[in-house]
């Protein structure tokens, strides 16, 4: 649960990027229209750099849950609110282990969100608790027409790189393809879950119009 105007929140500092106590100095709670969940806005201030933003806090039934995300100085766009919960939670995680600094760990909630895409979309095994590997769903999801041949190749690479975080190697996940691995997880979600549907929206209300001429 939030504390409230005079606690203090441990997180990443957008502005000196280390983990820091913020002290909250205002706050206020909204609920869109859109279906969306509750939110509260937290104004805090870094307990290095003493320098201000912005956070935010989701209530998805439980009240807040006390792991605020930055909103301002925004880091990355949010994610889009058709992408279903536990994955933009996954992806969410990852980003907080690249504020972190923490690549390998980064590497791996990539592959945990690329692994919960299939399952999400229906590439579980044949018997109860036994999924099947995640290059055999990703093929499977080929195969199906879910995703394209080069849609395929970002998720093997980003699977690889989610193997090279999770097994221990002498060469270290870099920042670079952390980042790049966030980049094309969150591109691969889009396209299952936002982009898709709109394009199917869009046909559908061309198809409609054809229909009345």
């Amino acid at each position: 649960m939030s504390g409230g105007v005079g606690t203090d929140l441990l997180m990443s500092c957008p502005h000196c990027e280390q983990p820091a106590l913020a002290e909250v100095v205002g706050e206020a709670s909204g609920n869109d229209d859109d279906g969306s969940p509750p939110y509260l806005l937290q104004l805090v201030r870094c307990g290095k750099c003493a320098k201000p933003f912005l956070a935010v806090e989701e209530d998805y039934g439980e009240g807040w849950d006390g792991n605020p995300g930055v909103l301002w100085p925004e880091q990355q766009r949010p994610l889009s609110v058709h992408v279903p919960e536990d994955l933009r939670r996954a992806h969410a995680e990852g980003r907080r282990c690249f504020s972190a600094k923490a690549y390998t760990a980064t590497a791996v909630m990539v592959r945990r969100t690329l692994e919960a895409v299939c399952v999400d979309q229906g590439m579980v095994g044949d018997a109860p608790g036994r999924p099947k590997p995640l290059f055999k769903m990703l093929e499977e999801m080929r195969d199906q027409g879910k995703i394209d041949g080069r849609l395929f190749e970002w998720a093997h690479e980003l699977r690889s790189l989610g193997n090279q975080g999770a097994h221990y190697s002498s060469t270290s996940v870099t920042r670079e393809d952390a980042a790049d691995g966030l980049a094309l997880a969150e591109a691969l979600l889009d396209y299952l879950y936002v982009l898709h549907a709109q394009f199917n929206t869009f046909k559908q209300r061309r198809q409609a119009a054809r229909d009345k001429e």
